[in-house]
C-alpha cells in the first residue's frame, strides 16, 4: 500500500473526527436555552414571583462634608448671639435676658471665638454713670455666659455708656433698645 494515500486517509479521519466531535459538544447545552437561564423555568411553585426594586445605591457624600462656618469672620449675631435689655438704671439679668444668654452660650461654646461684650445705656443720666451702669450690665453678662460654661477666656468687656445708641430719639422705646448688652467681634 502507498503510505501517502494512508496518511491522507488518516488525516481525514482525524479531521472528520474532530468536525463531529465539535458539533455534538456544541449541541450538548440542549436545544432549550430558556431553561438554562431560568432556573424557575418549567417548576410550578404556586407562588407569583413580583420584580423587587434594585437595592439602594450608596449616595457618594465625599464632596458634600458640610464646611465648618469660619466663625472668626463672623458677627456673633450671624451665628445665633442676641442682644439682651435691661430695664431703667438697672443691670441685673430678667429672665427673658437668661434665656437669651442660655441660647448665646450654646452657640459661643460652639463657636469657640473671642467676644466683646459692650454694655450699653440710654441718654439719661450723666456720662460718668452711664458709663459705670453699661460696664455693670457687660459684666452681669459675662459672669452669667461663664456659668453656662463659655470660657471667660474669651469674654472680653467695655462700656460706651450712652455713645453708641441703637436707635436715635428720646422716646421710651428709643430708651429701651438702647439699654443692651452687646456682642460683637472684638
Amino acid at each position: 500500500m502507498n503510505r501517502g494515500w494512508m496518511n491522507r486517509t488518516m488525516m481525514m479521519v482525524t479531521g472528520m473526527t474532530l468536525v463531529l466531535a465539535m458539533v455534538l459538544l456544541s449541541g450538548c447545552g440542549g436545544g432549550n436555552n430558556d431553561i438554562q437561564d431560568d432556573p424557575t423555568a418549567g417548576m410550578d411553585t404556586g407562588t407569583q414571583v413580583e420584580d423587587l426594586p434594585p437595592p439602594p445605591v450608596a449616595e457618594d457624600t465625599t464632596d458634600q462634608i458640610p464646611a465648618t462656618p469660619d466663625y472668626e469672620s463672623m458677627d456673633p449675631s450671624d451665628y445665633g448671639v442676641d442682644d439682651v435689655f435691661f430695664d431703667f438704671d438697672q443691670y441685673e439679668l430678667d429672665n427673658e435676658a437668661m434665656g437669651i444668654l442660655s441660647s448665646n452660650a450654646r452657640a459661643m461654646r460652639e463657636a469657640g471665638t473671642v467676644i466683646l461684650i459692650s454694655g450699653h445705656c440710654d441718654e439719661r443720666g450723666t456720662l460718668e454713670y452711664n458709663l459705670a451702669l453699661g460696664e455693670k450690665r457687660a459684666n452681669a453678662v459675662r459672669d452669667y455666659l461663664v456659668s453656662l460654661g463659655v470660657p471667660k477666656s474669651r469674654l472680653r468687656v467695655t462700656s460706651y455708656g450712652e455713645n453708641r445708641p441703637f436707635s436715635r430719639g428720646s422716646s421710651d422705646h428709643a430708651w429701651a433698645q438702647n439699654r443692651r448688652a452687646h456682642f460683637e467681634r472684638p
